[in-house]
C-alpha cells in the first residue's frame, strides 16, 4: 500500500572529527580540483593547511561542498554564485530556526 504521504531521506551522516584532503573530497563530491579551489577562495568550503596540498577538510565540508556541486551543475553558476545562493539558503534556514525557538513554525 503506498501513502501518499510518505516519503524517503538519504544521505551519509560524517562525523565533524572526520578529515579529508583535497582529492578525496573532489572524489566524494565529484568535482575537480580547480572547481573545489575556487570554493574554498570564495569562502564556501573551510580548509585548514597551507595549501591545496596540505588542505584538510572537517566533515561538514562534504555536505556543502555536495550542495555546491548540485548548485554549479543545475544552475550553471560560477564559484562566486554558488557563494551567494549557499549564503541565502543559509540565511534563510537561520530565519527559520529561529522562527521556530519564537514559536512561529
Amino acid at each position: 500500500m503506498s501513502d501518499s504521504n510518505s516519503f524517503a531521506i538519504h544521505g551519509v551522516l560524517v562525523e565533524e572529527e572526520v578529515q579529508f584532503t583535497l582529492n578525496e573530497l573532489c572524489r566524494l563530491c565529484g568535482a575537480d580540483r580547480e572547481q573545489l579551489v575556487a570554493l574554498v577562495d570564495e569562502g564556501v568550503l573551510a580548509a585548514s593547511g597551507s595549501d591545496p596540498l596540505a588542505w584538510r577538510f572537517g566533515g561538514a565540508n562534504l555536505q556543502r561542498a555536495r550542495a555546491a556541486m548540485r548548485l554549479t551543475r543545475d544552475l550553471e553558476l560560477n564559484a562566486a554564485g554558488t557563494a551567494l545562493v549557499l549564503d541565502l539558503l543559509d540565511e534563510i534556514e537561520a530565519l527559520r530556526s529561529r522562527l521556530r525557538r519564537l514559536g512561529h513554525a
